[in-house]
C-alpha cells in the first residue's frame, strides 16, 4: 500500500456489507428476468414465461430484504421513499425497486393463476420496461461514490451489470424452462455471458493501472473464478450441457458483482488509486488545482 499523510488512507473504505453484492446480482436478475418474460408471452411460449416471472419476482422481493439488511433497520428503507431526488441514485433506484415489485407481483400472479387480467394488461408492460434501469440502477450507484475502480468505471461499469443481468437472467431460465421452450433463453444466457466478458474485459483495460485490483487480492482471484465460470458455462450450453452450463452461467454473474465489490475495498484502502486519477485530471488541464512537477535548474544557479 502506499501511504498518504500519517500512514492513512486518503478515503474511507465503503462501509456496505456482504448483502449489497448479493443485492447488486439479485437486481439484475430481477430485472433482465421481468423483461424475459414479457417478450416470452408476445412470442406464446407460456411455459418459459411463467417460469421467468416467477424468477423475477423472488429476485425482486430478495432485493429489498438484502437492502434493508445492510441499512440495518427497515425503518431506513421506508424513509427513502418520502423523497423523489432526481440527483440521487439510491433515491431514484428505491423507487424503481419498488415499481418493479409490484409490477412484477401482479403479473407473475397473472401468469401462474390468471388473477388481475386488467391490472396485469399494465403490469406486464412496466415491469419489463422497468428491467432495465433495474439491472444497471446498481451501477449508477456505486459510480457515484468516490471509491476510485467504481467511480472511474462510470463509462463502462452499467454495460457490465447489464450484460451480467442478462446472463443469469438467461442462465436461470434456461435451467428451469422445459427444454421445447429454452431456445430464446439459451441465445440470453450465451449472449450475456459473451457480452459479460467482453465488457469487464474492457472495463479493465480502460482503467489501466487504476484497474490493478482487479488482478490481485481476492478480487483477483473472484475475477478469475467469474471468468472461468462464465466462459466454461457458455461452451457447456453450445455444446448442448443445458442445466449444468446455465448453472455455471448464473454462478459466474454471481462471482462478478463479488469480485467488483471486493476491487472497491482494495482502490479506497490505497491513496495511490485515489490520488493518482486526481493528478492526472489536473495534468491534463480537467479540472483546478496544483499539479506536482520536478523543480527546473536554471543556467547560472550552482550545483
Amino acid at each position: 500500500m502506499s501511504d498518504s499523510y500519517y500512514g492513512q488512507p486518503v478515503i474511507k473504505e465503503p462501509i456496505w456489507t456482504w448483502e449489497i453484492p448479493c443485492y447488486f446480482f439479485a437486481g439484475g436478475l430481477a430485472g433482465a428476468s421481468a423483461t424475459m418474460a414479457y417478450l416470452a408471452e408476445l412470442r406464446g411460449e407460456r411455459d418459459l414465461a411463467r417460469r421467468t416471472w416467477a424468477t423475477a419476482l423472488v429476485a425482486v422481493t430478495a432485493s429489498p430484504v438484502l437492502l434493508t439488511m445492510d441499512l440495518g433497520k427497515p425503518s431506513r428503507f421506508v424513509n427513502m421513499f418520502r423523497v423523489f431526488k432526481v440527483t440521487s441514485p439510491m433515491s431514484i433506484g428505491s423507487w424503481i425497486l419498488a415499481a418493479s415489485g409490484l409490477a412484477t407481483a401482479v403479473s407473475t400472479a397473472h401468469a401462474w393463476t390468471g388473477l388481475f387480467p386488467r391490472a396485469s394488461r399494465t403490469a406486464r408492460p412496466a415491469a419489463a420496461l422497468l428491467g432495465l434501469p433495474l439491472s444497471t440502477y446498481t451501477a449508477a450507484l456505486a459510480a457515484n461514490t468516490a471509491v476510485p475502480v467504481w467511480h472511474e468505471a462510470r463509462p463502462t461499469l452499467a454495460f457490465v451489470f447489464a450484460s451480467g443481468a442478462a446472463a443469469s437472467a438467461g442462465g436461470a431460465s434456461l435451467a428451469l424452462s422445459p427444454a421445447g421452450e429454452a431456445r430464446a433463453a439459451r441465445r440470453v444466457a450465451v449472449g450475456g455471458a459473451v457480452s459479460e466478458l467482453a465488457t469487464t474485459q474492457l472495463m479493465e483495460r480502460r482503467l489501466g493501472e487504476l484497474g490493478e485490483p482487479y488482478h490481485s487480492g481476492v478480487s483477483g482471484r473472484l475475477g478469475r473464478l467469474a471468468k472461468v465460470l462464465t466462459a466454461a458455462g457458455a461452451a457447456a450450453v453450445v455444446a448442448g450441457v443445458r442445466r449444468p452450463g446455465a448453472a455455471l452461467i448464473v454462478a459466474g454473474a454471481f462471482a462478478e458483482r463479488w469480485s467488483i465489490f471486493k476491487a472497491g475495498f482494495a482502490s479506497a484502502a490505497d491513496p495511490k488509486y485515489v490520488v493518482g486519477p486526481q493528478r492526472a485530471r489536473i495534468e491534463r488541464g480537467e479540472t483546478r488545482g496544483a499539479a506536482r512537477r520536478e523543480p527546473k535548474l536554471s543556467a547560472s544557479s550552482g550545483s
